[in-house]
């Protein structure tokens, strides 16, 4: 089965945008591989939050800040299909 990515994230901070950004990303990279990007409002303030079904591969605040979209998606790959090659996204500077 396919797994679902949930975004979520505080409504008070604003941070909606770039959660909508994220998840046209994500849905972009990885068309057949996922079953859906879902966006859910979080009742805790500060929360962003990225999940592959119910398993957390992000948090903000234990990072210290945001995620590069480029890195996100190599952390999704990474679980959900390590043999996809991302193109550019998987060159190093």
């Amino acid at each position: 089965m396919k797994p679902t990515i949930t975004i979520e994230c505080c409504p008070k901070c604003n941070w909606l945008l770039r959660a909508a950004y994220m998840a046209q990303e994500i849905l972009t990279t990885f068309t057949e591989e996922v079953l859906g990007v879902l966006l859910r409002p979080s009742e805790v303030a500060g929360r962003y939050t990225i999940f592959i079904d119910e398993i957390a591969v992000f948090d903000r605040k234990e990072a210290g800040g945001f995620i590069e979209i480029k890195e996100l998606k190599q952390q999704i790959r990474d679980k959900i299909n390590p043999e996809k090659s991302l193109g550019h996204s998987d060159r190093k500077k």
